[in-house]
């Protein structure tokens, strides 16, 4: 990698997230380089991603769904009271270990909140599915960021699906800014009316009318 400024963000960033230590965050043990190539020792977890879980149809009632959110929502009150903010929260990102652990990983779009916390202008970052409107203009992140993603992820453990589809990231960016997602009840007819205010809550389009942080959440 020869790109000084990632190196450096890389780096940066990397020791922040080193710094955090939550059973429900995967621990960064170490961080270095080996001539060009720059890495992390990071803590194996053995299980499978959220994603995985989602995907081969494994069921999610209401109770463990917001059980798995709370544990996440943990994770990122920590990050958050680090100065941290995650930034790619997504299915992908968390492991459910084999003993029914819940972690959270890959901080490698986390930045610290004290330096700069606007999405880089080579892109959009995160996952297009996952991301907030405010990623997906560019503009500043902050916590209420990782609260509508973690939204996004609630919505699709208890419906199957995602809020938004389509067929080019921008056709999905432009969904995430303008479009209200489907109520996740009318998918999902065990979802009460106090979970949907929850994960509607969230997924607010302004980071204004979001929870204002994981612990009103």
């Amino acid at each position: 990698m020869n790109d000084e400024a990632f190196v450096k963000r890389f780096r940066r960033e990397a020791k922040s997230v080193a710094g955090l230590s939550h059973p429900n965050i995967v621990n960064i043990y170490d961080v270095g380089n080996e001539g060009a190539v720059h890495f992390l020792v990071m803590e194996y977890v053995e299980g499978k991603t959220l994603k995985q879980l989602i995907d081969q149809g494994d069921y999610f009632s209401i109770r463990r769904a917001l059980v798995v959110t709370e544990k996440i929502l943990s994770a990122l009150k920590h990050a958050h009271s680090n100065f941290i903010v995650h930034r790619d929260i997504k299915p992908h990102n968390i492991i459910i270990s084999s003993e029914g652990m819940v972690k959270v990983m890959d901080f490698g779009l986390a930045q610290a909140v004290s330096s700069s916390t606007v999405t880089f202008a080579k892109g959009v970052m995160g996952s297009i599915h996952y991301i907030s409107p405010e990623q997906a203009k560019g503009l500043t992140t902050d916590k209420r960021t990782d609260i509508y993603s973690l939204g996004i992820v609630l919505y699709e453990m208890l419906t199957g699906r995602v809020p938004f589809e389509g067929e080019n990231p921008i056709g999905i960016a432009m969904q995430h800014i303008q479009r209200k997602p489907i109520p996740p009840s009318k998918i999902n007819g065990d979802i009460d009316p106090e979970i949907e205010d929850l994960i509607m809550n969230a997924l607010a389009k302004n980071a204004s009318d979001r929870y204002r942080d994981t612990e009103e959440m």
